[in-house]
């Protein structure tokens, strides 16, 4: 399991909102943080600690976070905060810009300068309202990003969209984290944390157009991580094939084979798209609502058009036959 969960259940009712300004506070550039619910507060949070970089799936009622010069004066631990915004609204004043954003979108923020956050559609003097806010936050170091602080300023302040590109790209791995942190080990941490890096790197360029600066082993990671999202999005394509893959992307099929298994821990192209397909099978067919799905049309949707094909590259994967393993994942093994 990555990270550490928090929840104001676990803290009593009159400490709740004090406890989370506090873990706020240790976690995050010094704020003033208040709320008009502060007197009945919720709040839950995982804090996962992925080597430099920390990402923390939250969710709280409506809060404000001020950031002031004196803060900043005080106290500089020199970070960009990246917001994605799951659920609800909110506004920021920041770098000269006062923007709103809401469900799938992305501000970023810069530590050495003040901040006011506040909830969407409400006066900030009083920041009410009711409705949750959910969102995943990325803290890195700002030596970290690749990119002239110059143009990095140029982002600070702004409601980016998520819904595509390599901020779909950056939305999609975040969310997915947390849904995978209880069986992610401690140990693919700081790796887990060099995706993201990269990922924000990317993103960053992509929205200043400025790829081209970006380290020649970032661009390789991103450019693999792109290939990646786009073999799940065709997985159920039986000519999904790894020249097929090299053209949607403008590179050599040779240049391909070299740089996937760098970022696989040696994994091929098309050792990778079967263990995607064999995963979705196993899904599938450990899924009561498709039992009636024939195993060869189970195949068929995940791209496998040959049943003996599929039959023997399960087994080989997971020890039983896919009849078997569905047998075994619909009665819990009983005969």
């Amino acid at each position: 399991m990555i990270g550490t969960v928090f929840r104001t259940e676990d803290v009593p009712s009159s400490e709740r909102f004090d406890h989370w300004r506090e873990m706020v506070g240790r976690m995050r550039s010094p704020s003033d943080i208040t709320s008009a619910h502060a007197a009945d507060f919720w709040a839950e949070s995982r804090v996962m600690e992925l080597g430099s970089v920390m990402v923390w799936p939250t969710s709280f009622l409506p809060t404000r976070y001020r950031r002031s010069p004196k803060l900043v004066r005080q106290s500089d631990p020199e970070l960009y905060h990246l917001t994605l915004l799951i659920d609800g609204g909110l506004a920021l004043d920041h770098a000269g810009r006062n923007d709103a954003f809401g469900p799938r979108d992305l501000h970023l923020t810069d530590s050495s300068l003040p901040y006011d956050l506040c909830p969407y559609g409400t006066r900030p003097a009083d920041g009410t309202g009711s409705r949750v806010v959910t969102g995943v936050g990325v803290d890195l170091p700002k030596a970290l990003l690749p990119l002239p602080p110059h143009r990095v300023r140029e982002l600070l302040g702004r409601g980016l969209s998520a819904r595509e590109g390599f901020g779909a790209l950056l939305a999609d791995f975040l969310i997915s984290l947390e849904r995978q942190a209880d069986t992610l080990p401690p140990s693919d941490a700081a790796r887990l944390g060099g995706v993201v890096l990269d990922l924000v790197s990317a993103w960053c360029a992509q929205v200043l157009d400025t790829e081209a600066d970006l380290e020649p082993e970032s661009r390789q990671q991103v450019l693999v991580r792109r290939i990646q999202a786009f073999i799940r999005q065709n997985l159920h394509d039986p000519d999904l094939t790894p020249p097929v893959i090299a053209a949607a992307h403008h590179i050599s099929l040779s240049y391909l084979h070299r740089i996937f298994p760098q970022q696989t821990r040696g994994e091929t192209v098309a050792a990778w798209i079967r263990g995607r397909r064999l995963e979705g099978a196993a899904r599938d067919l450990a899924n009561p609502s498709a039992c009636s799905l024939p195993i060869h049309a189970v195949a068929a949707r995940w791209g496998i058009s040959r049943a003996s094909d599929f039959t023997r590259a399960f087994r080989a994967e997971y020890g039983l036959s896919p009849k078997e393993y569905r047998h075994r994942a619909l009665t819990g093994g009983r005969q």
